[in-house]
C-alpha cells in the first residue's frame, strides 16, 4: 500500500510519540531502581552488619580449677571447649583453643606460672581470646590462714586479703595486655559453694560480692577486657530443683549445679551457665 504524505507525516508523528512514551517509561523505571534498590538489596541494606565475620580464632584459657575443668564428667576441659563450642556453631568462626587451667592455684601461683612457662606466654601472645578464671583459691587461702578463728571469723579479715589480690589481678592483666594489644580478655567471677549448706554465714556471701565488686573495677580500668559475674548463676543451684541428699538425716540439700563429688567445682551443667554467661558477653561485644 503507498501511503501518501499526509500518511506518512501521520505516521511519523506516532513513532515520535511512541518513542517519547517509551523513553519516558525507561527513565521512570530507571529513576525508581535507583531510589529502591530490589528486595534483595534492600535486605542486606537494612540488616545489621555483625562483626562476628567468618575467621579463624585462637583461644587460650588461663586460670584455677573452673579453668582446668574440674567436675567436668566429660573430662573435656569445663566451660572451655563449651564456650569454643558457641563461637564456632554461632559466629561461622572455627577456634583453635589451649587450656591453661591448673586446680589449686592462687593469683599469685597463675602468674608465676605464665611468667614461667614459654607455652602459656606464647599461647597468651596469638590469641584473639582469652579468659581468667582466678579468686576462688585466694579466697579460700584467707580463709586456711584463719583456721584457728574460722567461727569468729568477719569480713574485716578479707579486706587487706582482698586490697592486694586486686593488685595481682591488676599485674597479671597489665602483664598480658603488654604481650597482647588486641585479644579480647573475659575474666570471670568467683561464687560462693557454700550459701546453701551455710545459708547463715551470710560473711561469706558479702565477702564473694565485695571481691566481685572489686575485680570488676580492676577489669573496668583495663582496655578490651570484660567481667563475666557468675555467683548469681550458681550459688542458689538451678531454681527450686535443689537436690536432697539420700540418706541423710538432715535431709541436707546440696547445690544441683556443683559437682557431687565435692560439692564446690562446678558440674556439666554449671559449667555450660558458666560458657553461655561469656558467650553472651562475647556476642555483646563483637556485635557493637
Amino acid at each position: 500500500m503507498i501511503m501518501n504524505d499526509k500518511s506518512k507525516n501521520m505516521m511519523k508523528n506516532f513513532i515520535r510519540t511512541f518513542a517519547g512514551l517509551l523513553l519516558a517509561i525507561l527513565l521512570i523505571l530507571g529513576f525508581f531502581l535507583l531510589v529502591f534498590p530490589k528486595a534483595g538489596d534492600r535486605f542486606l541494606a537494612d540488616k545489621k552488619v555483625s562483626t562476628l565475620s567468618a575467621k579463624n580464632l585462637t583461644y587460650a584459657a588461663l586460670g584455677d580449677s573452673l579453668t582446668e575443668g574440674v567436675g567436668d564428667a566429660t573430662g573435656q576441659g569445663g566451660f572451655v571447649p563449651l564456650f569454643a563450642k558457641d563461637i564456632e556453631n554461632k559466629t561461622d568462626s572455627s577456634v583453635s583453643s589451649q587450656n591453661f587451667g591448673k586446680a589449686g592455684d592462687t593469683s599469685t601461683q597463675i602468674y608465676n606460672r605464665m611468667m614461667k612457662s614459654k607455652k602459656i606466654t606464647d599461647g597468651l601472645k596469638k590469641a584473639d581470646i582469652i579468659t581468667i578464671t582466678i579468686g576462688g583459691n585466694d579466697v579460700l587461702k584467707v580463709i586456711r590462714d584463719n583456721v584457728s578463728k574460722l567461727s569468729s571469723m568477719t569480713e574485716k579479715d578479707f579486706t587487706k586479703p582482698e586490697e592486694l589480690y586486686q593488685a595481682r589481678v591488676k599485674k597479671l592483666l597489665d602483664k598480658i595486655r603488654e604481650d597482647n594489644p588486641k585479644a579480647q580478655i573475659y575474666v570471670l567471677g568467683i561464687y560462693n559453694p557454700f550459701y546453701l549448706n551455710f545459708p547463715e554465714l551470710t560473711v561469706m556471701q558479702n565477702v564473694i560480692d565485695s571481691w566481685n565488686t572489686a575485680t570488676a573495677g580492676v577489669v573496668s580500668q583495663e582496655k578490651n577486657t570484660y567481667f563475666i559475674p557468675i555467683n548469681d548463676l550458681l550459688y542458689k543451684g538451678s531454681g527450686d530443683k535443689q537436690a536432697v541428699e539420700s540418706g541423710s538425716t538432715s535431709d541436707a540439700v546440696s547445690n544441683n549445679l556443683l559437682y557431687t563429688e565435692d560439692h564446690f567445682h562446678p558440674n556439666n551443667v554449671g559449667y555450660q551457665l558458666m560458657a553461655d554467661a561469656v558467650f553472651a558477653s562475647y556476642k555483646e561485644v563483637n556485635q557493637k
